[in-house]
């Protein structure tokens, strides 16, 4: 049977101290780089295992961060939930996943589970039903940091990492105007939480601005879906003032925009349509959809640079507030 490797097999490999092995192996930020990298590739040369269970008891952490996303179903949740993933696995960090599923009930127990299970930090983006957030203060009164990305709370004083909200649905209203259109309508949520809220007072913005009316029948609250979509188009297009573009708070719901716009014979792009997000399949529908792309590569990375920054600031230090700009993609949907 063969020995398991152990940090001072390691340490004799490379001619240097126990602690050395372990600070670098748990992250450690006064530890070189170099070194770092050298016990490393050492330690997955000698098939290291570390034993988690001795190094929590030892360390007071489980080197695990617990992620709570409305949806893993949506590209942009997925891709921020990779770049957390690789902004922490340097350091160490492994991620536990709990999907809200947009219920403020499952959140609830999701906060629950994960401090259960001796997490090291919460980074959260809320789900629509969220209104209420004591259930997080349970995780500061822990005293174990929490971070709030996409979807976040004013009640909340924590890091955040967030988009320009109100640039997003002002840029996206922009475009439409730009590309000649007048009569824009919008299919957003009834949850008017802070992203979806700020994204129409945005939309409100860009038509003042050019000195376009706000007509209140053109802006559909519903929910957030392929089904929503198809409902909000169709309540559009029968209406007496029919829009000639509309903007739908997501792609999932354009997706439904554009479905029904097909189905009713109307006229595609001449009725332009943009969504938010840049799904990954936004490219590939026919017309392919012009959307705003909300950087989750980088709003993940953020959110992981933010967590090791608090685990290593001092208490009472300013809390950082990370906010994104988002950019225009440009596609058929709204080629007039």
């Amino acid at each position: 049977m063969n020995k398991k490797t152990t940090i001072y097999d390691i340490a004799k490999e490379l001619n240097v101290t126990v602690s050395t092995v372990s600070r670098a192996l748990s992250g450690f930020p006064a530890i070189s780089d170099a070194t770092r990298k050298a016990v490393l590739e050492t330690a997955k040369r000698l098939n290291y295992s570390p034993n988690k269970l001795a190094s929590a008891l030892k360390s007071g952490r489980t080197y695990i961060i617990g992620v709570i996303v409305p949806s893993v179903q949506a590209h942009f949740f997925a891709s921020i939930i990779h770049s957390i993933e690789e902004g922490l696995k340097d350091s160490g960090y492994r991620i536990i996943l709990y999907q809200s599923n947009e219920s403020v009930a499952s959140e609830i127990n999701g906060v629950k589970t994960l401090l259960e299970a001796q997490v090291d930090g919460i980074m959260a983006s809320l789900s629509l039903e969220t209104e209420d957030v004591t259930h997080f203060r349970e995780v500061i009164e822990q005293r174990k940091p929490l971070i709030l990305f996409d979807r976040v709370h004013e009640q909340l004083k924590v890091p955040t990492v967030t988009l320009d909200d109100f640039k997003a649905g002002y840029m996206a209203t922009q475009h439409l105007i730009d590309q000649g259109y007048k009569n824009i309508a919008y299919v957003t949520t009834v949850h008017q939480i802070r992203i979806f809220s700020e994204r129409l007072k945005g939309y409100k913005a860009a038509l003042a601005d050019n000195n376009l009316p706000v007509n209140e029948e053109h802006i559909i609250l519903g929910g957030l879906s392929i089904k929503d979509g198809r409902f909000g188009a169709g309540k559009l297009i029968r209406s007496a003032n029919k829009p000639d573009a509309i903007i739908a708070a997501d792609d999932f719901t354009a997706l439904g925009v554009i479905q029904k716009l097909k189905e009713s014979d109307e006229p595609l792009p001449k009725i332009g349509v943009i969504g938010f997000a840049n799904e990954a399949f936004s490219a590939y529908i026919t017309p392919s959809l012009s959307t705003i792309d909300q950087h989750p590569n980088q709003m993940g990375a953020e959110c992981a640079k933010l967590f090791l920054d608090t685990i290593q600031n001092k208490p009472n230090q300013k809390i950082n507030h990370v906010v994104i700009s988002p950019s225009l993609v440009e596609r058929e949907s709204t080629s007039f």
